[in-house]
């Protein structure tokens, strides 16, 4: 466990990269489709319950949403894709939004993709996962609502998705996580703290978190 996440505040929600804090220092982005779970997992791995409830109002999902850790990093809360009660033209811009943000953001050193145990690898999902490997841009997939499948489905689901991705070419950990029971935490810290280390030229591979 890492308090130093525990420490995180929110910043500022802006609709375009002109109102975002300046791009210095290391962020970690975390995207996700919009009923993955991913608010609530900002909340869990920060222990405070309201931090993110912003990002649950359909208005503010238009919105990067910016938490301060400390005055070297951030999180950076994305807006939640698929969120069917918006018009269309609504989801096109969150979705240039978002690719303006992942390919102009220097500070941009990882990538938390939050995706429902339940229902993984959306079309969502694999364009994400692709960008990532076309960059060479470190990920964490979080396995969300562990809780809601028994403990052998869930894993099998891992482990399923693990072998999708073993010829990932690119920095690449996946892991279980449920909000609601608090397990996968110290799992998603280590992520972190790998994902703010800055990469040396020769290193080549993320270490998987213990």
């Amino acid at each position: 466990m890492n308090p130093v996440y525990h420490q995180a505040k929110f910043i500022n929600s802006s609709p375009h990269l002109s109102d975002t804090p300046q791009d210095q220092g290391m962020e970690v982005a975390f995207a996700g489709r919009s009923n993955a779970g991913k608010s609530s997992a900002i909340n869990t791995l920060t222990r405070q319950n309201g931090l993110a409830r912003i990002s649950k109002t359909p208005g503010r999902t238009q919105m990067l949403n910016f938490f301060e850790i400390n005055e070297r990093q951030r999180f950076v809360d994305l807006p939640g894709y698929g969120y069917a009660k918006v018009p269309l033209a609504v989801k096109k811009q969150w979705h240039e939004l978002m690719e303006t943000y992942l390919t102009s953001r220097k500070s941009l050193c990882g990538i938390i993709l939050v995706m429902d145990v339940r229902h993984p690898l959306t079309e969502f999902d694999w364009q994400m996962i692709e960008w990532c490997e076309h960059t060479g841009l470190p990920l964490h997939i979080l396995l969300t609502k562990a809780d809601k499948l028994n403990y052998g489905a869930a894993k099998n689901t891992l482990l399923q998705i693990q072998k999708e991705l073993r010829d990932a070419n690119f920095p690449l950990t996946i892991q279980l996580f449920s909000s609601l029971k608090k397990t996968g935490v110290d799992e998603v810290h280590a992520a972190l703290d790998q994902l703010f280390t800055p990469v040396e030229p020769d290193q080549s591979e993320m270490s998987t978190p213990s």
